[in-house]
């Protein structure tokens, strides 16, 4: 089906042109999110500021609780959107008359803001096991706020921060009074006040400031102002490495984006250190620092990127034996979804059709694999179903081992 399915009118266009291209989701859900949302299977839809929420119907009895979360501007960047609109007098005019005409886009592009989904913007969160980002349940409802858009574009703006009212009202304020305001004394987002970290150690977490919603990472550790002695165990670079790679699991955790991975064993860390560099040059650094083998290593943080510290659990994890009905049904829904009968064996946990395999794994969920120079690696996200990696077929590419 074409996209026009989802919304007819510019601003849903351009909502799923920015979803698709510029929100950077995960491009291996959203044709399922698609599927979902041509089915109808999301319900009481709602969006508010800063927010949208949804119930999807998805295999279980129990509909998925889904929301999803839109980066909301701040004071400073409204003020440069409704300042950049009342200074062309068409586009606030046609606004103040209930219109939102799409070249508001370029006026609040032109200083400095996005109006529609960039990168980091949008968070979808769903009820489901799987570990996707967006699961299919997620991308149905960012799919459908396309025909909220159709019937309203002002629901943009909603999800941004302010109701049509407030947006009307804070226009007429400007066309109004048409004098520069000063908004020099005002703190930038970047200004937001330090505080060091055994201090915010000791606070409970409910105490700590929160972050500014523009602020997508966290702040940069200072560096030495001396390099430690000759004889020291470790470095200026790398004690600042740790510290750089402290403060991203501790800005992860309090976002909920994450965990700090204290708890992590030694190779499930080191694969998570593995995964950032993995492909960079950096890559070569740690595979010699810490004489770990290569492959293994490699394979370890391929298993990272797609599922974290339990994607390096499942690649670890020996065979064992399920409920065989359990199997049986699992492998009669890849015939279904276009597996070929004859080509899928199935053996205790595994589900094997050529050099593609699919494992339940003890944590209930499924986990797709491919053979690559005689060795499994974990090749994409898990899911709830074993036919949904299944209709991943030819669309993953991990990255090479080298």
């Amino acid at each position: 089906m074409a996209r026009r399915d989802f919304g007819s009118s510019w601003w849903a266009r351009a909502w799923l042109e920015a979803l698709e291209q510029r929100a950077r989701l995960d491009p291996n859900r959203l044709p399922r999110g698609r599927t979902y949302a041509r089915q109808d299977r999301a319900t009481h839809l709602e969006l508010s500021p800063g927010e949208i929420r949804a119930s999807v119907q998805g295999r279980r009895r129990t509909p998925y609780q889904v929301r999803v979360r839109v980066r909301r501007f701040d004071q400073s960047e409204w003020d440069r959107v409704l300042d950049a609109i009342a200074s062309k007098a068409g586009h606030a005019a046609a606004l103040l008359d209930g219109e939102l005409e799409p070249a508001v886009v370029e006026d609040a592009r032109a200083v400095g803001v996005e109006l529609l989904p960039d990168v980091g913007d949008l968070q979808p969160r769903c009820s489901c096991p799987d570990w996707a980002d967006p699961c299919k349940h997620s991308a149905a409802v960012c799919y459908l706020v396309a025909r909220e858009l159709d019937a309203d574009p002002f629901a943009l703006l909603t999800l941004r921060g302010l109701y049509r009212d407030q947006v009307l009202a804070a226009l007429r304020r400007r066309r109004s009074d048409p004098a520069p305001r000063d908004t020099s004394a005002a703190p930038s987002p970047s200004e937001d006040e330090a505080i060091r970290a055994v201090e915010a150690w000791a606070r409970p977490l409910g105490e700590l400031p929160v972050p500014p919603p523009t602020r997508s990472r966290p702040g940069t550790p200072a560096a030495l102002p001396v390099d430690p002695p000759a004889d020291a165990p470790f470095t200026a670079a790398g004690l600042r490495a740790l510290a750089v790679d402290a403060v991203e699991r501790a800005w992860s955790a309090y976002r909920g984006e994450g965990t700090s991975g204290l708890a992590d064993d030694h190779d499930t860390d080191m694969a998570r250190r593995a995964a950032s560099t993995l492909g960079t040059p950096g890559w070569d650094r740690l595979v010699e620092a810490s004489g770990a083998n290569r492959r293994r290593l490699a394979r370890r943080a391929i298993a990272w990127r797609h599922g974290g510290a339990a994607g390096v659990r499942v690649l670890e994890e020996p065979p064992w034996r399920p409920d065989p009905r359990a199997m049986a049904v699992a492998r009669g829904a890849l015939v279904t979804a276009g597996a070929p009968p004859s080509q899928v064996k199935v053996r205790l946990n595994m589900l094997t059709v050529g050099d593609l395999q699919i494992r339940l794994g003890s944590d209930g969920r499924w986990w797709r694999f491919a053979k690559r120079s005689g060795a499994w690696e974990l090749d994409s996200p898990p899911a709830e179903e074993p036919d949904d990696l299944w209709e991943l077929v030819g669309s993953v590419n991990s990255p090479t081992i080298s």
